[in-house]
């Protein structure tokens, strides 16, 4: 039997009527529901779920460790998220201790050093290699949208559950990795997007990563249970403001769950 997304559907049209939203949901048996899925929108920091493949491959072929150090300049601290800017100069911190701020608290300076350490291109190659054909990495965080003469970072929902899919399928990078950054993703810290709505329980695994700049409010990830699992990802733009883009996320999540009997979902939050 379908699945019903009416729920959705409705959540997505009252949305609309003040900004714009783009959504790919993959059920547990893998039934698909999409609106606005190849439409590009600013990717803001999920962008850096392609970086991260790119770095843990680096780390497959053996140009570098997870243990590697860093010791941070003042001059390699990014504005926005995260916390590496009001840290010492000087401070060492290994490459994970930069994946684990990066998708953790969405630092942008952790983000801006992985970006160098990748190579803006290999990203670029990454995302095409795993078909993500509509999203693009052009430059690094800042904290705000791109001005004039700079590329902005762009996404679509299909691309993002696809991206999400491959690490959880273990085809992103090596087995090994693939665990690892799936282990990272639950590492989020931001619990009012995708899983605002999720009981607290052990038995229930999520992961995502977020993005925020203004007018943009986004979230990429999984839920998974002894049910199975939902990949979802979510693009609000123009939407009043990020606490409106927050309750839209989370409602599409919950609606999602109740459809597919994943999950019974919480009424409060």
């Amino acid at each position: 039997m379908a699945t019903n997304w009416s729920e959705v559907e409705k959540i997505v049209r009252t949305a609309e009527e003040r900004g714009t939203v783009g959504v790919t949901i993959v059920a547990p048996d893998g039934e698909r529901w999409s609106h606005n899925g190849s439409q590009q929108f600013k990717a803001a920091s999920c962008v850096k779920i392609p970086l991260m493949i790119e770095i843990y491959r680096q780390v497959d072929r053996g140009e570098r460790k997870l243990d590697d150090g860093f010791v941070l300049r003042d001059d390699e601290k990014a504005v926005g998220s995260g916390v590496m800017l009001h840290l010492h100069d000087g401070i060492e911190l290994t490459v994970n201790d930069l994946l684990y701020l990066m998708i953790s608290i969405s630092d942008n300076t952790a983000t801006n050093v992985l970006i160098d350490m990748a190579g803006m291109e290999d990203v670029n190659a990454v995302m095409r290699e795993l078909e993500m054909t509509g999203s693009n990495l052009g430059r690094k965080m800042k904290g705000r949208p791109a001005i004039a003469g700079e590329v902005e970072n762009l996404a679509t929902s299909d691309d993002y559950v696809a991206v999400v899919e491959a690490i959880l399928d273990g085809t992103a990078a090596s087995a090994a990795s693939c665990e690892a950054m799936t282990a990272m993703l639950e590492k989020q810290a931001n619990t009012r997007r995708i899983s605002r709505y999720l009981p607290e329980d052990d038995q229930i695994r999520w992961g995502t990563k977020t993005g925020s700049i203004k007018g943009v409010t986004n979230d990429a990830g999984f839920v998974m249970t002894s049910e199975g699992r939902l990949v979802i990802a979510v693009f609000c733009d123009g939407l009043p403001d990020q606490h409106i883009g927050e309750q839209v996320i989370g409602d599409l999540t919950r609606a999602a769950l109740k459809a597919t009997g994943l999950v019974e979902p919480l009424y409060t939050s």
